[in-house]
C-alpha cells in the first residue's frame, strides 16, 4: 500500500505491523531494489519503503544532501508517529540515512548502512563529477553501462540478463537533474568529523566486490562510529539486498530487535 508522507511530498510503500523499519534505496536504482527482502521484513516490522526526493512520485528538494535528509526526517517522523525508528540505507540511501542521523539525533533507534561511507577518495569524487558531466552533455543513456557496473559485477550481469534489463530501465527513469545534484553532493561529501555524535547501534555492511563504495569506505565508517559493527557480504557488489537477499537478511539477524 502506498501512502504520502511529509506534507504529501514523499511517496512510500508500507506493509506489515510492528516497530517501524525504513528502507532507503540507492542513487542508481529505485525502491524495487528491496522487493526481495521487504516482504520477509514485513513479517516482523512495519516496513516503509519510500521513494527518495526526486525519485518516482516523491517531490525533489533543493539544497543538497542535508536538505534531502531533512525531508526524509520529516517523512520518518510522519510515518512513525515520532517514535525512534530503524533506518536501513543502501548506497545513496545510506548516505541520506547517515546525514539524517547526524542532523536529527534521536530520530533513529538503529541504523543499517549498506555500501556507503563518510567520505569518498579523490578518485571516487572524480567518478561522480565525470558521471554528472557526461550525463549533462549526452544524457543518462551515455553512462548507463558505467552505472550498471557500479551496481553489479560483470559476472552477475552476464548471469542475470532479465534483471539487468529492468535495473537499466529503472536507472534511465531517474530525473537527470536529481541525479546530477546527488552526484555533486556525494563528490563533496565529508561526514567523518561528525561520526562521533551518532550514538545509536549501527550495522555497517558492504559487498566485497563493491566498486562504487569500496569496502575500505565501510571500514573507515565503522571505525569512526562509536557503536558500530561491520559485516562483509561475500560475492556481492553495491546492491546486496537485490543480488543476494538471503545473505543480506542473514546478516541482519542478531542486529534487528
Amino acid at each position: 500500500m502506498d501512502r504520502l508522507l511529509a506534507n504529501e511530498t514523499v511517496n512510500a510503500a508500507q506493509a506489515g505491523e510492528g516497530p517501524p523499519l525504513f528502507l532507503f534505496h540507492s542513487l542508481l536504482s529505485d525502491r524495487a531494489s528491496f522487493d526481495a527482502i521487504a516482504p520477509e521484513l514485513a513479517g516482523s516490522f512495519q516496513t516503509i519503503v519510500p521513494e527518495l526526493p526526486g525519485f518516482g512520485r516523491s517531490r525533489p528538494v533543493a539544497g543538497g544532501l542535508a536538505a534531502v535528509a531533512d525531508r526524509m526526517a520529516e517523512a520518518v517522523r510522519d510515518a512513525a508517529g515520532g517514535a525512534p525508528s530503524i533506518v536501513l540505507g543502501n548506497g545513496y540511501g545510506g548516505f541520506v540515512a547517515l546525514q539524517m542521523a547526524i542532523s536529527h539525533p534521536g530520530i533513529a533507534s538503529r541504523l543499517i548502512l549498506a555500501d556507503c561511507g563518510a567520505a569518498f577518495s579523490e578518485p571516487g569524487r572524480e567518478a561522480f563529477r565525470n558521471m554528472a558531466k557526461i550525463s549533462r552533455e549526452k544524457g543518462l543513456e551515455a553512462i548507463s553501462d558505467v552505472a550498471m557496473r557500479r551496481l553489479f559485477a560483470p559476472d552477475f550481469q552476464a548471469q542475470h540478463p532479465d534483471l539487468m534489463l529492468g535495473r537499466r530501465e529503472a536507472f534511465l527513469r531517474t530525473d537527470p537533474d536529481v541525479f546530477r545534484a546527488a552526484c555533486d553532493a556525494l563528490a563533496s561529501l565529508d561526514l567523518r568529523a561528525e561520526l562521533a555524535g551518532v550514538n545509536v547501534p549501527v550495522l555497517v555492511m558492504v559487498g566485497e566486490q563493491d566498486e562504487a563504495t569500496p569496502p575500505l569506505m565501510s571500514h573507515e565508517l565503522a571505525a569512526g562510529l562509536p557503536r558500530a559493527e561491520l559485516k562483509i557480504i561475500p560475492g556481492c557488489a553495491h546492491v546486496p539486498p537485490l543480488q543476494a537477499p538471503q545473505l543480506f537478511l542473514g546478516a541482519l539477524k542478531g542486529f534487528l530487535p
